[in-house]
């Protein structure tokens, strides 16, 4: 069997297995970009099935084909394009009443389409039968195939339909509609052929033209008064629903048989009162994992760290380098880089941790959850999905706002999220918390997280208050079915997050670590013995007069915090090369640096209020930049910037002035 390649569009509802069984296909053939003109997300992949080629596109998840979100619009546009040749609707077989709803909008389309019922072990789980030889007679002869993303089964029979379907006519009319609507669609059907041509006269535009969709009825206007008096929007989805009743009757058995075992840990997670404080000690739990197992392995990167630097410097000593290349190679790249690096055990349990989370079910719960905390501040419990996020990376954070409605509650939760405690922020919070807090570190780095959400709490308050138009803000989210998280999901997860920490290092913290042993040893004269006389210490003495309120005036602090707007992580270099401390993360590191700390006067209070200003102040510029690109103000995004080193400010004073009086 040869022939061209046959492009294939993934389409289904959020949380239907869909991203999952496009991981099975596809493996590690993942190219991730932006679709044309807009800025959501565009995922490719490439399958084979014996020597065709199949491209794969994962399509945002939809309910519908509607064009309110931009997700809908940019999926309705792909599989409506030339360019895919096979719809496969991913649908979770558990869920198959409410996947059903899209599965009709796709087949009125008139391109082939394959069904593929995700999720038949968790059927088989309830008890549950799903009546395989009746369903594909309802719905107008599709291909259907049973799969399991989780447990790489039917992928094979999957891709053998896609190479046999490809070629053939599309599926007859499915569903037949109230004698009233089928004379409309069908008098417009005659008038959008007669007008625009045949291609222009489907049975699915004929219907959105009876939906009043903008986008075809800008495309394809028609006078025709007598029939499109109204929208029939309303009427269309009811009818659909009764349709998709039927084949629910017909041919799902044992509905009610088991009880899901979502429902009864919903009970508890979802509790009105008890789901925040579960929410909190499962947050407690990840970091109770991240510092314990990961502080284990760190201790080996350290090791590794440590040997390799002092190999270097043998190695630069031996081939008689210059004292200013061995300083920079092994004081500014290696103590830099290197000391960012020995805390990728500690960025693996957290991310390990959260894609777990996110794979199992729960984070949407969390949404749901907050809502009522979300609604008094004037956001829907769906802003705190891009907080939530934000404790992996303020990048995607801010994107993720793209699924809120309005511009306005964009605005304020971008406004927001970046106080959520990225994972570049953690190293600054190990360092510090286990050199000052001993054996409560733990604790004063999670008390920071939960700092990150209430003063992103309060500030929506505030915004909500003096914002001139209130608007409703329901919230519209599923809760999936908890579900065992699929490992192969969650280790590409894992690994393009660890892949962007890796390259982080090697890229931003790398020039930022060259820049700033160039400012520390050197000033209008040339290179300086004494860093005290260097270009930074000048930087950060004139900045000294703005920090000493919040119990940082120190000039080595106030250039580390300056630093920390290229790749927050570089703070934490900053401290090694700007204190002359190697190798800062090891036992003997901590202990050299808090005593050189410590002569200073620097102690427990500055060293919370340290990590408080990390934890508020601005985002380092990769998120800046992604702020100006979804907002697309210059002037917004910098006075947001400001804001947000004054609040680190108040916030870090008020904390260090009201702790002077107690310590």
């Amino acid at each position: 069997m040869s022939g061209k390649s046959i492009t294939v569009g993934f389409v289904g509802n959020p949380n239907c297995g869909k991203t999952t069984l496009f991981n099975a296909l596809t493996g590690s053939t993942l190219k991730v970009a932006n679709w044309p003109g807009v800025t959501v997300e565009r995922v490719e992949g490439e399958a084979r099935y014996k020597d065709r080629k199949i491209k794969v596109i994962d399509l945002p998840g939809i309910y519908s084909l509607t064009s309110y979100s931009i997700e809908e619009k940019v999926s309705r546009r792909c599989v409506m394009g030339e360019d895919v040749d096979v719809i496969i609707n991913v649908v979770d077989a558990s869920s198959l009443e409410r996947n059903l709803y899209l599965t009709l909008q796709l087949l009125e389309l008139g391109k082939p389409v394959i069904l593929a019922l995700n999720m038949m072990d968790i059927v088989e789980e309830r008890g549950m039968e799903i009546d395989l030889h009746r369903l594909p007679e309802l719905l107008g002869g599709v291909p259907i195939v049973p799969v399991s993303a989780r447990k790489r089964t039917g992928l094979s029979v999957l891709l053998h339909a896609v190479v046999h379907h490809s070629e053939e006519e599309p599926h007859g009319q499915v569903m037949t509609y109230s004698k009233g609507l089928e004379a409309k669609i069908a008098k417009i059907q005659k008038a959008l052929s007669e007008q625009y041509g045949p291609q222009a006269g489907t049975r699915w535009t004929a219907i959105k033209e009876l939906d009043f969709d903008e986008e075809i009825r800008s495309e394809y206007p028609l006078d025709l008064p007598d029939v499109l008096d109204r929208s029939y929007e309303k009427q269309i989805i009811n009818e659909k629903y009764d349709y998709i009743e039927e084949i629910m009757e017909e041919c799902m058995v044992g509905k009610e048989r088991k009880a899901a075992l979502t429902e009864k840990a919903d009970k508890w997670l979802t509790h009105r009162v008890l789901g925040v404080p579960i929410f909190l000690v499962i947050l407690a739990a990840v970091f109770f994992l991240t510092f314990t197992v990961g502080d284990f392995l760190k201790g080996y990167f350290e090791m590794g760290l440590e040997w390799f630097s002092a190999e270097i410097s043998l190695l630069l000593t031996n081939l008689g380098a210059a004292g200013w290349l061995r300083s920079l190679i092994v004081d500014g790249i290696i103590a830099g880089v290197g000391g960012i690096l020995t805390f990728l055990p500690n960025i693996f349990i957290l991310f390990l941790a959260l894609a777990f989370l996110e794979d199992s079910g729960y984070m949407a719960r969390v949404a749901y959850v907050m809502d009522g905390i979300m609604g008094k501040v004037g956001l829907s419990g769906k802003a705190f999905l891009p907080m939530v996020l934000g404790f992996g990376c303020t990048v995607p954070a801010v994107m993720a706002t793209r699924a809120l409605e309005s511009e306005q509650d964009r605005r304020r939760t971008i406004l927001v999220t970046p106080f959520m405690s990225c994972s570049a922020r953690l190293p600054v919070y190990l360092l510090f918390s286990s050199m000052f807090f001993g054996k409560y570190a733990m604790i004063a780095a999670y008390s920071l997280y939960v700092i990150g959400v209430l003063v992103a709490i309060l500030i929506a308050l505030l915004a909500d208050k003096i914002r001139p138009k209130k608007l409703e803000n329901a919230l519209l989210i599923e809760l999936p079915e908890y579900k065992t998280p699929n490992a192969r999901t969650i280790a590409i997860y894992v690994w393009e997050k660890v892949k962007d920490y890796l390259t982080k290092a090697g890229t931003t913290i790398f020039i930022a670590s060259i820049i700033l042993w160039f400012l520390l040893n050197f000033n209008l004269g040339g290179m300086v013995a004494d860093v005290s006389e260097s270009f930074g210490a000048s930087i950060g003495r004139a900045l000294v007069p703005f920090l000493a309120p919040a119990g940082l005036g120190m000039w080595q602090i106030a250039v580390a915090l300056l630093s920390g707007l290229s790749a927050k992580e570089v703070v934490v270099s900053s401290c090694s090369v700007l204190f002359g401390i190697s190798n800062i993360n090891s036992v003997e590191g901590m202990a050299a640096f808090s005593g050189v700390l410590g002569a200073q006067g620097f102690g427990v209070l500055n060293a919370y209020c340290f990590m408080l200003f990390c934890l508020l102040y601005t985002p380092c510029v990769a998120a800046i930049g992604t702020i100006r690109r979804e907002t697309h103000s210059l002037k917004w995004t910098l006075g947001m910037a400001v804001f947000q080193i004054l609040v680190a400010w108040a916030a870090a004073t008020a904390v260090y002035q009201a702790g002077s009086l107690f310590l």
